[in-house]
């Protein structure tokens, strides 16, 4: 009789013990599904914290409509507050982001090469070690710009005329200085007026302006209209003074207008420089990957805001003409789909 009570006893420990062990999560899935959590956590962002401001330029250029449109997909799509804002373009932009009160801005490589080592317009400065690439965007087209009642064929025909160089210390205007310099000239050699593109066209249209340097996406709203009433000439930016440009800046890159584009006589040489959106480094990761991906899984949108955007903006293009590290939310990204190994 004990034995058998001893043996019942016996059993139902043992049927004790497998039953709670069957009623207990396994420790490594709970610690699994903890990680998960863990994971959404670090992930989530709360939008309404933020306030996106997109520095463009002028509205007479391309910077403004195609930012406007990253703008839109950042509001209407992203769920994040957000507004475009016209600025002078490349150098105030750069300032914008430096300073806090814009998020992203479209700048031109070569004002942000210099911003970022201290050189050149930013001469004297400290350099700006914390600007980041998002994503490289389309080229600019260095267009010199006049009409076939000037007689300007060349460059140094600038000699003695009025030349609109752009906005002070725009990036159009660093490209003006850039390229007296290549040509062995100053702006001593022409009687320069610091205009936007847009004011100098108004001007050349009045006969007040001779010649206007246009860095831009083609075609150029603006020099379109001027071809309305007058024939255009499309100086040529070739030869040694090129050669000369290129070698000292090498983030210029040669290449040519075709005649079609402004209904010219011939294609004229010239060269391009990139355009990059940028970002501070401060600005979270995890937004700025969220960003990164949103635009570009709604990038038929940008690419509706301008034709050269349509050409050019794409993800197989976004390392093109870049020379700042990425914000690591872009880098993250890019490495994501593969762009970066």
């Amino acid at each position: 009789m004990k034995r058998k009570l001893v043996f019942l006893l016996m059993l139902l420990i043992a049927l004790s013990l497998v039953m709670t062990s069957c009623s207990s999560p396994a420790p490594v899935q709970e610690s699994a599904e903890a990680g998960v959590d863990s994971e959404t956590e670090e992930v989530q962002i709360n939008k309404d914290d933020y306030f996106i401001t997109v520095a463009t330029g002028p509205t007479s250029g391309l910077y403004y409509p195609i930012g406007g449109a990253f703008s839109s997909v950042i509001k209407n799509k992203l769920g994040y507050k957000s507004s475009a804002q016209s600025t002078g373009a490349s150098v105030e932009n750069i300032n914008l982001i430096m300073e806090g009160k814009a998020d992203m801005a479209i700048t031109m490589a070569d004002a942000i090469a210099q911003a970022y080592d201290g050189t050149g317009a930013f001469e004297g400065k400290q350099p700006m070690k914390n600007l980041r690439a998002m994503m490289g965007l389309y080229p600019n087209y260095v267009q010199i710009v006049t009409t076939d009642k000037t007689g300007i064929t060349k460059f140094e025909d600038l000699k003695g005329k009025r030349v609109g160089i752009g906005a002070p210390n725009s990036g159009v205007e660093l490209n003006a200085r850039m390229m007296y310099e290549a040509h062995g000239m100053t702006y001593e050699d022409s009687k320069v007026d610091y205009l936007n593109y847009g004011e100098a066209i108004d001007q050349m249209k009045n006969g007040l302006i001779d010649a206007a340097f246009v860095t831009s996406g083609i075609p150029n709203a603006t020099v379109m209209e001027l071809g309305v009433t007058n024939k255009i000439v499309i100086v040529p930016i070739e030869g040694e003074g090129a050669d000369r440009l290129i070698e000292k800046y090498p983030f210029f890159v040669r290449e040519a207008i075709p005649k079609e584009t402004y209904n010219t006589d011939a294609d004229a040489n010239t060269v391009t420089v990139r355009n990059i959106m940028i970002v501070r480094e401060e600005l979270p990761e995890e937004v700025v990957y969220d960003l990164t991906k949103g635009i570009y899984e709604n990038i038929a949108d940008i690419k509706a805001s301008h034709n050269t955007a349509d050409k050019h903006i794409s993800l197989e293009n976004s390392q093109i003409g870049v020379s700042i590290p990425f914000h690591p939310g872009a880098e993250k990204y890019f490495r994501e789909v593969g762009i970066i190994k």
